[in-house]
């Protein structure tokens, strides 16, 4: 197993062929995705490009924290589908993914807070996903670390417990994915940026690359945080702001934290790797760039905020930072599927939370290309939404509460 994954870290000598059938802009968890279940449909004519090395972007600058438990009955069923797809992703793949199902707590520290976890709840378990209000009794015995007294600013009243919830390591999802699509037949060229895209009367015919043109009749954009820039190339304008997201780790600490944290009122989550690392993010930086900097106001933050929540943590030392960018769109849903330009799809808007959606984005997109059909997990994320008011506002659940 090594060598493949060695080779397509390095990225593989090989040259670009002169059409195909699907190129797939974006080496990240969500184009590799797509390329792996496009192959598993027989459509193994298929290239992602990346501009640098396969899973660079957003699939591995996040948290990696993956859940099901979201507000609207439109997100709730797309991403316990893609929880599902996760459990069994180690054995799909053939690579231990490191799924870790400890939970997910999301707190609440005022009555209207609870009021609205409870909508989340019912409307959870309206759709069969695990997830309840559950008070001090039960948090204390989940998560015994938490300052439950009446001490912080914001004393924790109730939360959001989702039991399916939990973490698992991005690096082996990409490579994962990587070596099946390639064993499939799928040419991955990392460091082969996109120049532009060729459109001929409305419809793509191919991409300019940094190695070359090719000709291809279906594009798709899997680009994250750069996911407008690459839709500018066919005139098409998203409605999409990026943003950058930090988040830090600490060093190792012995187990004490089972599952994740988080807080919207203090702009924090927190969980513990395998390693004993604590990671530590925060909602998206209040302004609009493609900066993927560290900065001392996140750390400072940050660290404040998870320490109301676990003062014990007050003497552990931060390790590193980092940053990547996010895609964000008004209503806090993806962009999925087809365009007014013909042969060029969508698989954007991700924000914060893509990486729990790659499974079952790679799925129902795959099924889109190769039978011209969109899949009707989908169809409500549509481009066309923001034309015809009907819009899937996420925000309540998919802002800060990783």
């Amino acid at each position: 197993m090594i060598g493949p994954l060695r080779r397509l870290r390095m990225g593989v000598a090989k040259s670009l062929k002169p059409s195909y059938d699907v190129v797939i802009i974006g080496g990240g968890s969500h184009g590799l995705a797509t390329a792996y279940e496009l192959s598993k449909l027989g459509v193994k004519n298929v290239a992602v490009l990346d501009r640098s090395y396969l899973g660079s972007g957003a699939s591995t600058r996040n948290t990696a924290i993956i859940r099901s438990n979201y507000r609207t009955a439109q997100g709730v069923a797309f991403y316990d589908e893609s929880v599902k797809l996760y459990e069994r992703m180690s054995v799909e793949l053939g690579l231990n993914v490191l799924f870790s199902q400890h939970g997910h707590l999301t707190l609440a520290h005022t009555e209207l807070a609870i009021a609205g976890l409870r909508v989340r709840a019912e409307t959870n378990q309206l759709l069969g996903v695990d997830s309840r209000v559950i008070f001090h009794d039960e948090i204390r015995r989940i998560a015994p670390a938490l300052d439950l007294s009446s001490r912080p600013r914001f004393p924790i009243q109730a939360a959001l417990f989702h039991p399916p919830g939990g973490i698992i390591r991005h690096d082996a999802v990409v490579w994962g994915y990587a070596r099946r699509a390639q064993e499939r037949g799928v040419d991955l060229h990392p460091y082969t940026d996109v120049t532009g895209i060729d459109v001929v009367e409305g419809r793509v015919t191919g991409v300019q690359t940094s190695r070359g043109p090719v000709r291809a009749g279906i594009v798709v954009n899997a680009t994250a945080g750069w996911a407008s820039t690459i839709a500018q190339m066919v005139g098409l304008r998203l409605p999409i702001v990026t943003h950058p997201l930090q988040a830090l780790v600490t060093e190792p600490l012995k187990p004490f934290l089972d599952p994740v944290l988080v807080s919207a009122t203090l702009h924090v989550y927190v969980n513990q790797t395998d390693r004993g690392e604590l990671v530590i993010g925060a909602e998206i930086d209040p302004y609009a760039s493609y900066s993927m900097r560290s900065t001392l106001p996140f750390l400072e933050t940050s660290a404040s905020h998870a320490l109301e929540l676990l003062p014990a943590i007050a003497g552990v030392k931060v390790l590193r930072q980092w940053a990547g960018i996010c895609d964000m769109t008004p209503d806090y849903s993806p962009i999925m599927g087809i365009t007014p330009v013909g042969g060029f799809l969508v698989d954007v808007g991700w924000g914060t939370y893509g990486f729990k959606a790659a499974p079952v984005s790679g799925k129902r997109m795959a099924e889109l290309i190769a039978t011209g059909r969109v899949p009707d997990l989908i169809a409500p994320f549509a481009l066309e939404r923001f034309y015809t008011d009907s819009l899937i506002g996420e925000k309540a659940a998919a802002a800060v509460s990783h």
